[in-house]
C-alpha cells in the first residue's frame, strides 16, 4: 500500500526537497551498483546535504522536454492511453521508498517511464535489452505502487521508438527492498558515507564533501602503507602501458605518412587534422590587464598529492 502527496503547483526547490525524504526510482540502480552515471555516494550526498540544485544539462532538458512525445509514440505503439499521475507516492510499508512517476496507464495495473537516449547509446536497447539501472528504477516503481506491469518506452534520437515490458518478479523485488532499506539506514539515517567504489562520480562528490581543508592541521596516516605500495605499483604499470600504447601508435602513424585514413579487417583509423582556437590568456593579461580581472574566474579545489615520506 502506499500514500501519496500532490505535486500540483509545487515549485522547483518544493519538489527537490521532497525527493530527499527517501530513495526514488532513479536512485535505485545506483544504491544497487548498476548505475554508471551515478554512485551509491552520489545518493548519499543527494538526501542528507543542504544542496538542492537538480543536475541541469543538455541530455536532461531533452529528456524532460520530449517526455510528453515519448507518451504519445508509446499510446501510438500499443493502443493504451496514459495519464500523468502529478502525485509523489510513499509505500506505507516500506517508507524509505518514494516514487514520482512519468505516467500511468488507463485502465491497466501498470505504469510507465519514459526515456530519450543518443544514437551512441542505441546498442543498449538492441534484441530486447534494457539497461540495468532502468531496470531497478521500473521495479522500484512496482515496489512502491503494488503496480504488476511497468512498461519503459525509449526514443533513440534520430533512429527510432521502442518499448519493453516488466513485469512483476517476487524475488528481484524483494531483494531490491532488502538493498534500499540497508542504504537508508546504514549509510543515510546513520550518517556513514558509502564506501570508496573507484569512480569519477565518488571524487566528485567527495570534493563537494570535503571542499575546504582546514590550514595547517594534520592526522597520522595509519593502516594504508601496504595500499599506497599497491599504487606505486599500479602507476609503474600504467605507465609501461602507456608507453606500450603511445609505440603502436607512432608505428601506425610511421606507416601512414601524410594518408587521412588506414583500414584492416578489424580495424579502421583516421589521423586528420582539427582546428582549435584558444584565447591567448597570457597576452590578454599582460596588454589587457582590466579586461581579464574583468572576465578572469577564480576557482578553488583542493590537490591530492602523495609523496614518498
Amino acid at each position: 500500500m502506499y500514500k501519496k502527496i500532490s505535486t500540483a503547483g509545487m515549485t522547483n526547490t518544493e519538489w527537490l526537497e521532497l525527493r530527499k525524504t527517501g530513495i526514488g526510482g532513479t536512485d535505485a540502480g545506483a544504491v544497487c551498483g548498476l548505475n554508471p552515471y551515478s554512485s551509491p555516494i552520489k545518493v548519499f550526498y543527494d538526501k542528507t546535504s543542504r544542496d538542492i540544485r537538480e543536475l541541469d544539462n543538455e541530455a536532461v532538458r531533452q529528456g524532460h522536454d520530449l517526455e510528453d512525445y515519448v507518451a504519445q509514440r508509446f499510446t501510438e505503439a500499443t493502443g493504451f492511453k496514459v495519464r500523468r499521475s502529478n502525485y509523489m507516492y510513499w509505500s506505507t510499508e516500506h517508507h524509505f521508498m518514494i516514487a514520482d512517476i512519468d505516467r500511468l496507464v488507463v485502465g491497466e495495473e501498470a505504469g510507465l517511464e519514459c526515456k530519450t537516449a543518443s544514437a551512441y547509446n542505441a546498442d543498449k536497447w538492441k534484441d530486447g535489452e534494457i539497461p540495468l539501472h532502468y531496470v531497478m528504477q521500473c521495479y522500484h516503481y512496482m515496489a512502491v505502487t503494488g503496480k504488476r506491469e511497468w512498461y519503459i518506452a525509449v526514443v533513440i534520437l534520430g533512429q527510432k521508438f521502442v518499448y519493453r515490458k516488466l513485469v512483476w518478479n517476487d524475488e528481484l523485488i524483494a531483494r531490491l527492498i532488502v538493498m534500499e532499506k540497508e542504504f537508508w539506514e546504514n549509510h543515510v539515517l546513520a550518517g556513514v558515507i558509502p564506501a570508496p567504489d573507484g569512480s569519477d562520480i565518488y571524487n566528485e562528490v567527495l570534493n563537494n564533501y570535503f571542499g575546504l581543508e582546514r590550514k595547517g592541521s594534520s592526522i597520522r596516516l595509519t593502516g594504508f602503507d601496504d595500499k599506497l605500495n599497491r599504487r606505486v605499483e599500479i602507476l609503474a604499470q600504467i605507465d609501461r602501458l602507456q608507453k606500450e600504447q603511445n609505440n603502436i601508435e607512432q608505428e601506425i602513424k610511421l606507416y601512414m605518412q601524410d594518408n587521412e585514413f588506414a583500414a584492416s579487417d578489424s580495424f579502421k583509423v583516421s589521423w586528420s587534422s582539427v582546428e582549435t582556437t584558444r584565447l591567448d590568456t597570457k597576452r590578454i593579461k599582460e596588454e589587457q590587464p582590466e579586461i581579464y580581472r574583468d572576465y578572469a574566474k577564480q576557482s578553488v579545489s583542493r590537490r591530492f598529492q602523495i609523496k614518498a615520506a
